[in-house]
């Protein structure tokens, strides 16, 4: 049985933070779940074009609101509290984080994720060995 606490994470190297996002690693690959599960938060205003060729990810927001944009078809869709997304076709899209409110969401990607990626020049995480 795995249990943990968010203040088990902040502040360690699971905690990874870059100018449009803060990514909290809660359960990772190395414990063999076959998933990760991330508390991310998107900060305020930002707009960040993502596109994870080699993972699947559901997204379920808890705090603020933003839009999704499908680059491929051009389709916003507005996020608000309780709304879920899968990128199940790999889908390359814009995420928007309201101006003045960030975004917090639980993020589950398969493949699982092993801590330390960030998205690389073309939106995607590498995929782990």
């Amino acid at each position: 049985m795995i249990v943990k606490h968010l203040d088990q994470i902040v502040g360690t190297e699971a905690d990874v933070d870059t100018a449009g996002w803060t990514s909290r690693r809660l359960i990772l690959k190395d414990v063999g779940m076959g998933y990760s599960v991330h508390d991310t938060v998107i900060k305020a205003g930002a707009e960040l074009d993502m596109h994870y060729k080699n993972h699947l990810e559901t997204v379920y927001l808890t705090e603020g609101a933003g839009e999704l944009v499908d680059l491929a078809t051009g389709v916003t869709h507005q996020l608000r509290v309780g709304s879920i997304y899968a990128l199940n076709q790999h889908d390359h899209h814009l995420l928007k984080a309201n101006q003045g409110s960030h975004m917090r969401m639980v993020c589950v990607f398969n493949p699982p994720i092993t801590g330390n990626e960030v998205h690389d020049e073309s939106g995607a995480y590498a995929l782990s060995d």
